[in-house]
């Protein structure tokens, strides 16, 4: 597939087949890819939990899904999903990293970063993740971990205290659905988002 054309087909999808999981070797490629995504002095503090098996993705839903809501709407379909990737970020990485004498840092304070790049570096690995699922006739969707259920889901995968959970991603081959109500917005036009040279045009909400 063209890269053009996996660009314009991602989206996040929220439905999945649970009969037809993904492929071992296309998990190895999604993983692989995301592993050669940037980092800031090439740091790769990244780390993800992978979760195949049907007792570690219904342990997954079980300590992050709000209590009482129960896998109903748009969970529903996300539960079904075959592969559940976790994409974690470990700021100590890079503070020690760029402490190192090419870099110097070494009070390690992280107030000299003007964005918190280990989140910013997972992110983008995440990316990379949902280009590979549609470029291997797959779906997948980003998506985050309630605040109030992190604890819960670090305890029940023993996520070491360094790393961060940034979201997880569902993967699988998709199902029939309805589009995401959220498409109904359309995509927002190129003069509110793109600025040539000097910020110009309608503000951009």
């Amino acid at each position: 597939m063209e890269f053009r054309d996996v660009v314009r087909r991602r989206r996040m999808v929220r439905n999945y087949d649970p009969d037809r999981p993904v492929p071992p070797e296309a998990v190895e490629r999604l993983l692989a890819h995301a592993t050669r995504a940037p980092s800031a002095g090439f740091s790769q503090g990244w780390g993800f939990l992978v979760l195949t098996e049907q007792a570690d993705r219904e342990r997954f839903w079980a300590a992050t899904t709000p209590e009482g809501n129960g896998m109903t709407g748009w969970l529903a379909g996300m539960s079904r999903a075959p592969l559940v990737v976790v994409a974690h970020s470990n700021r100590s990485v890079y503070l020690e990293r760029y402490a190192e004498p090419d870099k110097g840092w070494t009070d390690r304070d992280p107030g000299r970063w003007p964005a918190p790049y280990w989140d910013i570096d997972a992110g983008f690995a995440s990316l990379l993740m949902l280009l590979t699922a549609v470029d291997e006739g797959l779906g997948a969707c980003f998506f985050g971990i309630p605040p109030q259920r992190v604890a819960g889901y670090r305890e029940a995968f023993g996520v070491p205290p360094e790393f961060s959970p940034i979201g997880a991603i569902t993967v699988g081959y998709p199902a029939p659905d309805r589009r995401s109500p959220s498409l109904k917005r359309g995509q927002r036009p190129p003069d509110q988002v793109i600025h040539r040279g000097h910020w110009t045009g309608r503000r951009a909400i």
